[in-house]
């Protein structure tokens, strides 16, 4: 499982420095000038990972795996690109196929960086990108409801479905965005949801891009994202993309020295990528051995089957138990044979629901 996250905002607000910065690549052109971006921009980054550091230190495996998020950058969307204005909603589309959305707002004033209106407004401007992915949703889901209305009459379990895409399409029409819905708890909703992947769906993080200045206390432009924030319960995070692009090549050490002299302690990087996981509910467990120590992604709630699943499905399929040792009790005791001697090993089934830094052995049978 990979997370995968989108980019995006209006024209220079950031969005290409942050990916930049984020991926520790120049590989996304950053202009000063609307649509800068005009392919999206992808790339898969591996996630900073203190425990896996650790457990390669003391296993010494052959190769180390991290867990990976993967990146996309799409280009800024304007009022209208529902409706094809600006480079229009192909790159809508782009968004769908990611899981989270990190919504970069500029918060930082600059004469010499163009912006779509006079100053940076960052409410007008949430209101702006929230409008179209809105009218976006509205748009597929009238051509949906449009289609079901013949298929109801050959096949009645159909008419659920109907009724609840009229109901979302009354919704949208209100301006509301499908993740305010109450009734989400329905198959017809499930259904809905997977074959949309509805834009206004997905968790948002709002990246508030600011300038040096800004990064210990929080500026006039900031305090608006937070508050626009709090009405639909979003996360924030606060960067400063230039800065950080200016890491781009350097080493962790002088990265880590380097946030200090900033006056922060964590990386934007780290920011989103826990923001990410935090707000589609997933964590990371572990294998390891001679041959590798690999992180793996799972969603919170998984059992024991599931997370060998995201291994293999014949792990899944074929699930006997599993041995799991905590990362704490791993750490303390040096090795499995020795966690396993003082009974700090387990042996877990089928509904065992996988902790957050679970070390596993799986045992199955094809």
């Amino acid at each position: 499982m990979t997370l995968s996250i989108g980019i995006v905002g209006l024209p220079n607000v950031g969005k290409s420095t942050t990916f930049n910065a984020l991926t520790k690549e120049q590989n996304a052109q950053a202009a000063n000038y609307p649509f800068c971006t005009i392919e999206p921009n992808t790339a898969i980054v591996t996630v900073p990972d203190e425990r896996i550091d650790h457990l390669t230190e003391l296993v010494s495996p052959e190769k180390t795996i991290y867990a990976t998020v993967e990146f996309v950058d799409i280009a800024g969307l304007v009022e209208g690109a529902s409706k094809g204005e600006g480079l229009g909603n192909q790159f809508l589309a782009n968004i769908r196929d990611t899981s989270a959305i990190v919504h970069v707002v500029r918060c930082f004033d600059d004469e010499n960086v163009i912006h779509v209106s006079a100053k940076p407004d960052p409410r007008a401007d949430i209101d702006i990108i929230n409008t179209e992915l809105i009218l976006a949703d509205l748009e597929q889901l009238e051509r949906k409801a449009d289609k079901l209305v013949p298929q109801t009459r050959g096949d009645k379990k159909l008419i659920p479905v109907l009724e609840l895409a009229q109901a979302l399409v009354a919704h949208l029409g209100e301006g509301k965005p499908i993740a305010s819905y109450a009734n989400q708890d329905t198959d017809a909703f499930r259904m809905l949801a997977k074959e949309m992947r509805f834009l206004t769906l997905k968790p948002v993080i709002f990246a508030a891009n600011v300038d040096e200045a800004a990064l210990e206390e929080d500026n006039e432009y900031v305090k608006q994202v937070r508050a626009v924030a709090a009405e639909t319960n979003a996360q924030v995070i606060k960067l400063c993309a230039k800065l950080e692009e200016e890491m781009a090549g350097l080493t962790d050490e002088e990265r880590t020295e380097f946030l200090e002299m900033a006056g922060v302690s964590e990386s934007g990087l780290n920011k989103i990528i826990r923001s990410g996981y935090a707000a589609l509910g997933l964590i990371s467990y572990y294998t390891q051995g001679e041959k590798e120590v690999r992180a793996w992604t799972v969603s919170a709630g998984a059992t024991a089957p599931q997370a060998a699943g995201v291994i293999h499905t014949d792990f899944e399929k074929g699930f006997i138990r599993a041995n799991v040792i905590s990362y704490d009790e791993f750490m303390k005791h040096k090795s499995e044979a020795a966690a396993r001697s003082v009974g700090a090993m387990r042996q877990e089934g089928k509904t065992y629901v996988v902790k957050d830094t679970d070390i596993i052995h799986f045992l199955f049978n094809v």
